[in-house]
């Protein structure tokens, strides 16, 4: 498996990682059903001077796909990590999200933070009132599905702060951060 610049893939494989986004993200529908909404995604990654995104590839074949979002003079936001359903769990998220925090740092970022929202009842927070003291809530989330938040958390990031009701009632968007770079 190889990890690219987007820059390298060809027009078939810019629609394979469209088509990643879409089955990764199909159970909160944040692509849509199709792969129109992300290829529009994938195409901000040409077309935005402020977003760059890498490639998971074996074999000519899109695995996985990660972006960043240049938004802090030493600060990335990683948007979006997404790697097919058949192959989660196989190291390609790890690979491309190391990728990533190296070339942060190789930009001279000291931090990547993320948003991973919890719209389907992947950790102890979803229906839940987080207000008041909803630090101290975010202090105590416990896994009750699969959810994103724990393996970016083996992977060494930690909660900085989350978003009650981000998404509705019960569903917060919990941000979390890792510092790439020694200042």
């Amino acid at each position: 498996m190889d990890i690219v610049d987007f820059a390298a893939l060809t027009d078939d494989q810019r629609r394979q990682a469209a088509r990643v986004l879409t089955a990764a993200f199909a159970h909160v529908g944040a692509y849509g059903t199709g792969p129109d909404g992300a290829a529009a995604e994938i195409e901000t990654f040409f077309t935005n001077p402020e977003r760059f995104a890498l490639a998971a590839i074996e074999d000519g074949v899109v695995l996985g796909v990660v972006g960043g979002i240049d938004t802090y003079s030493h600060g990335l936001e990683l948007h979006p990590l997404a790697v097919v359903p058949a192959r989660q769990g196989q190291g390609i998220g790890a690979a491309l999200l190391a990728a990533l925090e190296a070339r942060a740092a190789a930009m001279g970022k000291l931090t990547v933070y993320l948003g991973t929202d919890d719209e389907v009842g992947g950790t102890s927070l979803f229906g839940v009132e987080l207000f008041p003291d909803a630090l101290a809530k975010l202090a105590t989330i416990a896994p009750t599905t699969g959810h994103p938040f724990f393996f970016y958390r083996r992977h060494g990031y930690e909660p900085v702060g989350l978003i009650p009701d981000a998404n509705g009632y019960g569903k917060p968007d919990l941000w979390m951060a890792k510092r790439v770079a020694k200042p």
